[in-house]
């Protein structure tokens, strides 16, 4: 007789448990078990609970390849689905065995789990364990299919409905009951509150809305939105760090004559001079130019594409000096200055945030990372089964977002929805990822390169780029660790047919088979391979949350991110006046839905998971556990250095402490 020992841990979500009987058997490479009945007794309704079960074979079965998990269709209790977290099989040799699960099972429904030592495709000599492989991919395949979003952009997931979203991708029953539950409440307000398409007649009215207190910061922009320092300093650790660069030739189209900005440098210093120095700096939003915009009440909305000249002062601050709201000069297109009428300038200034804002939401969020991950998950799905080593660490970094990106094509920017009404139209929308994605490369993905082409590595008080470089060198420390004990030379990189196919999916269904795009179309070396699943991390992790947690607290005062202006931007001086300023933000009703859609994506949940937390074991070996290890003690030193930092700053910068850096792009 042969027995063998099972641990079978139910998911610590709600209602995981079932009272329906399961049936395991294992499978091994001289014979099966037949199936063993675990009764749902044991797995009932206590989320987390581990019950023990035993099957006895009367032969060994030899090395186990399988573990068939499956769920009565005839039971007679009410329907429910189970989650499986894990089991671990403790065999009669005294080995344990970890086979992950981290999955719901219906009624009537089975899976074929692996166990033991993640392996790549070539590493599998058994028959059974190569069929079962590309069964499970063969599955992958045909659930998630490759859609075309629009021409020129990257691909999606084929599933328009967030009703049909597989159980394996989907939110949790406690994240999915908190999203609504906080939708609802939002559309309660805003009926509530009964706003018109009037201007605002006072910037106080502006903060009567019962989320404005959930943010403490915001309090402080609503009193420094109109400051230069602080206008400067969002460029730097506000909700969009990654637009600004270093400015040592003037574009020719941005006519800035040294008289002009002479009065806001350092006596006795010039505009040439500063440039050489490397303190001017310069934001140009020509991306932006000519992009339809949506038709209100008969007339075009408003729409700019600015330059903007910043100096980084003796004092080590950044302030606007110049700004052109147009990509043409003329005599109706000036170029504002801080000496102008303080509402000229005002505006200016609210011109350019208005566009930055547009960015930041479109570019910055949306289609980096948020389109990108969806493409990164999406191969990984298809191309990497659960054994295999880098879907075991991918995963973790997956969760939620292809449900996150339905949810949002559904609700904020699909036809006739939230993003649609801003100032551009559907058409400008799509022109505008087009033109975003036409720019997106390697390098602007890989952050120290992107650092380094933006010129900005020596700017002072650049605390999204500090947190940030010492994030991409923990992650790459730590992906590299993990890539370098599956691969130990660069020929196993080359013989991973599933990671070829991994990447080359992302090469053309992400990249569009764009070689001029630097993404690679294949791996040759464990160098290729390290740099580009620390992107992927990254990018799923930290970049997202740069804007992510950042732009409630940025944004959410109208002024200071403005989604939509209901006036054209001056074209002469000395003519406007507070009126003006209110005539031209938006509306009371389009102002409440902004906040509102800003309160609601930027939550944390319940079940928000930190940079770095793993709950659901896929890894067994001891190796890769500890570097997980090594991996948090990391991430927790830098946590202790940002708060220490952060104490001493009149303006903390937290958005990039590990502790509030969600795994994966989840909201």
């Amino acid at each position: 007789m042969a027995a063998y020992t099972l641990e079978v841990t139910t998911g610590s979500m709600l209602h995981a448990g079932t009272f329906n009987n399961l049936f395991v058997t294992l499978i091994g490479t001289e014979r099966q078990s037949e199936p063993t009945q675990l009764t749902g007794l044991g797995l009932d309704e206590k989320p987390g609970k581990v019950g023990t079960y035993s099957v006895t074979t009367l032969f060994s079965l030899g090395c186990l390849l399988l573990l068939k998990l499956e769920k009565d269709p005839f039971h007679e209790s009410p329907e429910r689905d189970w989650f499986c977290s894990k089991i671990v099989v403790k065999t009669p040799e005294e080995y344990e065995i970890l086979f992950p699960c981290h999955r719901w099972l219906s009624r009537g429904e089975s899976v074929f789990l692996r166990g033991g030592r993640a392996t790549k495709a070539f590493e599998d000599l058994h028959p059974r364990l190569l069929e079962q492989r590309k069964k499970e991919l063969l599955q992958q395949k045909i659930t998630y299919k490759w859609s075309e979003y629009a021409d020129g952009m990257p691909y999606m997931l084929n599933i328009p409905n967030p009703r049909a979203v597989p159980t394996e991708i989907s939110y949790s029953q406690s994240k999915a009951f908190q999203f609504e539950s906080r939708r609802q409440n939002i559309g309660f307000v805003l009926k509530l509150k009964d706003l018109t398409d009037e201007p605002w007649e006072s910037f106080e009215a502006m903060k009567e809305f019962p989320w404005f207190k959930d943010s403490p910061l915001l309090e402080y922009v609503s009193q420094h939105w109109q400051d230069d320092d602080f206008f400067g300093y969002q460029f730097l650790n506000g909700a969009n760090p990654h637009s600004i660069q270093r400015c040592s030739t003037l574009p020719s189209n941005f006519p800035v004559a040294e008289e002009m900005v002479k009065p806001f440098l350092a006596n006795g210093s010039s505009l040439t001079a500063e440039m050489k120095k490397g303190n001017i700096f310069i934001t140009n939003y020509k991306i932006m130019d000519g992009l339809p915009t949506r038709v209100i009440d008969g007339k075009l909305a408003v729409l700019t594409a600015p330059l903007c000249l910043l100096y980084l002062n003796p004092e080590k601050k950044l302030q606007p000096i110049a700004i052109q709201l147009g990509q043409q000069p003329s005599e109706q297109n000036p170029i504002f200055l801080p000496s102008d009428l303080k509402t000229d300038w005002l505006l200016a200034k609210i011109f350019v945030k208005h566009t930055d804002t547009l960015h930041v939401e479109l570019l910055t969020h949306l289609l980096n990372p948020h389109l990108l991950v969806e493409v990164f998950a999406m191969a990984t799905l298809r191309n990497l089964p659960m054994i295999h080593p880098l879907h075991k660490l991918l995963i973790p970094h997956h969760r939620y977002s292809l449900h996150t990106n339905i949810l949002g094509r559904a609700l904020l920017y699909g036809p006739g929805r939230f993003l649609t009404n801003t100032s551009l139209d559907v058409d400008g929308l799509i022109e505008l990822f087009r033109r975003g994605f036409s720019q997106t490369n390697y390098s602007s993905l890989c952050l120290p390169e992107n650092i380094a082409d933006r010129g900005v590595e020596s700017i002072p008080n650049f605390h999204y780029r500090d947190d940030a470089l010492r994030l991409w060198r923990i992650i790459n420390s730590f992906v590299k660790a993990v890539v370098a004990y599956y691969y130990p030379s660069d020929s196993e990189v080359a013989a991973d047919s599933e990671l070829q196919e991994w990447i080359n999916e992302i090469f053309y269904y992400g990249f569009l088979g764009n070689g001029d795009s630097g993404i690679p179309s294949s791996f040759q070396t464990v160098e290729e391979l390290i740099k580009f699943v620390t992107m992927v991390i990254f990018t799923s992790s930290v970049q997202h949350a740069v804007i992510g947690n950042a732009q409630f607290d940025f944004l959410a005062w109208i002024p200071n991110g403005p989604m939509m202006l209901n006036q054209a931007p001056p074209t002469t001086k000395g003519q406007s006046s507070v009126e003006t300023i209110f005539a031209t933000l938006a509306y009371k009703r389009f102002t409440a839905q902004s906040v509102s859609v800003l309160w609601l994506i930027s939550r944390k949940y319940d079940d928000f998971t930190p940079l770095g937390t793993y709950p659901e074991q896929r890894f067994d070996e001891p190796a890769v556990l500890q570097m997980i290890k090594d991996f948090q003690a990391e991430l927790s030193s830098l946590s202790a250095d940002i708060s220490k930092r952060n104490s001493e700053l009149e303006l903390p910068y937290y958005y990039l402490n590990p502790e509030n850096i969600e795994n994966s792009v989840a909201n």
